[in-house]
């Protein structure tokens, strides 16, 4: 049943079923669905029926899942680029320290525009990944919005509620982003050490010069 209901604003819950007076009828918000229940059954706006499974050959995957647990590796990449030079200047009351402006060269400002990208991109390709699943029969997918807040808090919402409906299914993504995570953690590690001794060493030939 699609009829709409009086008030679009209406929550989601059990409501009097518009055909039928003896059993209430789930209103999903926008509107009622095939469940239906006994009309002994009160309001229950805090119990949402359970997602239907999909079939076996329904695909949970898409290139948009793909892509934002990927993008992290972007910045990855950019970072490697970047290899500050830390320079002395000598102040007006001379003291000697590090020029601050050193370390702004065109692959630092190449980094902070790839993550900003990175950032947008995520939650682009959450919002079409989301109808995506809709499209494909998932009801009430994880919301892409939530990717504002970070694009791993999508992977892992969409990744268990594509599980439910589709059981041993739909976890890779999880899984993928840990991995980019363990892998971003170990290079970004290997570059502060570096990074490190090429200050000290840069640092310490000003020093001496």
């Amino acid at each position: 049943m699609t009829q709409s209901m009086p008030g679009s604003a209406t929550p989601a819950g059990w409501y009097p079923d518009p055909s039928d007076p003896r059993f209430v009828r789930w209103w999903d918000g926008h509107a009622w669905t095939a469940n239906q229940a006994p009309r002994q059954m009160q309001y229950q706006p805090a119990f949402a029926p359970q997602r239907p499974r999909l079939s076996e050959g329904t695909p949970v995957y898409n290139p948009f899942i793909w892509v934002i647990t990927l993008l992290p590796l972007v910045s990855v990449i950019f970072m490697l680029f970047w290899q500050p030079e830390f320079r002395m200047i000598t102040t007006r009351q001379g003291t000697t320290t590090i020029d601050p402006f050193s370390i702004y060269t065109p692959a630092y400002f190449l980094l902070m525009g790839s993550s900003l990208v990175a950032y947008g991109l995520s939650v682009f390709f959450a919002y079409l990944d989301r109808q995506r699943l809709l499209k494909s029969g998932v009801e009430r997918p994880f919301h892409w919005a939530w990717a504002f807040l970070n694009a791993a808090v999508y992977v892992i919402g969409r990744s268990v509620i594509v599980n439910k409906v589709a059981p041993k299914r739909g976890l890779w993504p999880i899984w993928i982003t840990i991995a980019v995570f363990v892998l971003t953690m170990v290079i970004a590690g290997f570059w502060t050490s570096n990074m490190m001794q090429s200050m000290y060493n840069q640092l310490g030939y000003s020093v001496t010069t």
